[in-house]
């Protein structure tokens, strides 16, 4: 699998692509988990304290950086790990779990619906972009192999799930963004709103008359609504002049009242 001469070091897949960085510094972890049913599984541990992680678009590989006749390389498929984690202790390095399904005659003793409990210490940091382009990748993956499925094609079990499935074909981009499209120029967001409430302003200040309609049930004219002009200021001044009549007026007035005053002084 190792292949020191080539980079990345080590035997890629047919379509296989590095996603990430290389993580350096990595410490790696594989046992036996200790809950039911695993307990009933053989005992089986392997650590080692210093390495390289790759995360490609199929598969996770670890190399260690002293490979001894025990332990020379780790590799998972996506899709072969599950449950996984990030973790960001108070104290000591970031780390990131799963639960792993070798794959048969990996060098793993454990049977086909085993499991083991696999752990990534990453010295340096990077734990959660890590899991972050996992769960992207492995998301995509599932998606291919649920199409795949659907159509006849592909295992049922998670270990052969990539069996037949051109990964070339796997779309790993991210999403373009939301824009919405539009014939003309688009308006910034505070140009918008501010042409928003300029038109409701003046609509305030000059509001729409709806139509009325007479007893009849004509409608009024648009002329019979329209505002009369107003008053001049000739027209609000007093006249120089008396109206016609007004002293005759004045006269008859005080004739009344001095009658009226006589014949109260008669009566007593």
């Amino acid at each position: 699998m190792t292949s020191p001469e080539t980079n990345p070091p080590f035997t890629p897949l047919p379509h296989e692509k590095v996603q990430i960085k290389p993580s350096t510094r990595v410490t790696l972890s594989l046992q036996t988990p200790s809950h039911y049913p695993a307990r009933q599984q053989p005992p089986f541990s392997i650590t080692h304290s210093n390495g390289t992680c790759y995360l490609t678009n199929q598969r996770i590989v670890y190399l260690p950086d002293k490979p001894t006749d025990k332990f020379k390389s780790f590799a998972a498929p996506i899709l072969n790990l599950h449950d996984s984690y990030p973790h960001n202790p108070m104290f000591g390095a970031s780390y990131w779990t799963a639960s792993a399904q070798p794959v048969q005659g990996g060098g793993i003793p454990v049977p086909a619906t085993g499991v083991v409990e696999l752990k990534l210490t990453f010295k340096e940091g990077g734990a959660y972009d890590f899991h972050t382009t996992y769960e992207k990748l492995r998301e995509r993956l599932q998606q291919v192999v649920d199409v795949s499925r659907m159509n006849g094609n592909g295992s049922g079990s998670s270990a052969g799930a990539m069996n037949g499935v051109d990964v070339s074909n796997v779309n790993l981009e991210d999403l373009p963004a939301y824009s919405e499209e539009s014939d003309g120029p688009l308006i910034p967001p505070t140009a918008a709103a501010a042409a928003i409430a300029q038109a409701q302003a003046q609509q305030q200040r000059s509001p729409i008359v709806p139509q009325q309609t007479r007893d009849s049930g004509v409608r009024v004219d648009e002329d019979d609504n329209r505002p009369q002009p107003k008053p001049t200021d000739n027209a609000l001044s007093p006249p120089d002049e008396p109206p016609p009549g007004y002293e005759e007026t004045q006269m008859a007035g005080l004739q009344d009242e001095l009658d009226r005053s006589l014949q109260h002084e008669q009566q007593r």
